[in-house]
């Protein structure tokens, strides 16, 4: 399955640039990377800086997917990929052109 911004929630991310646009932790909005790992409760970011770690339900994310970029709401990841392909996801989630 190709993603999409319409099944993005639903697919692996791995290996998808991403930044934070909106953190509870202040230090965390604009960071930007690479999407190396996934745990159910956080993303590990490779950065100009070294590999963090980072929450995902205090963090609204913008994932890069080739000419479209995804706001996604980070509650609606929390949970393994395998746990998320099958749930029923709201609609919490834009397209920024």
């Amino acid at each position: 399955m190709t993603r999409t911004p319409e099944n993005l929630p639903r697919h692996e991310l791995i290996g998808l640039d991403v930044s934070i646009q909106k953190s509870a932790d202040k230090n965390l909005e604009g960071l930007t990377g690479r999407l190396v790992n996934e745990t159910k409760k956080t993303f590990r970011v490779s950065t100009d800086d070294g590999t963090k770690t980072i929450p995902k339900k205090d963090n609204t994310f913008v994932f890069e997917l080739e000419d479209t970029k995804v706001k996604v709401d980070g509650r609606l990841l929390v949970g393994s990929p395998e746990e998320r392909i099958g749930k029923k996801l709201p609609g919490k989630w834009s397209y920024i052109r």
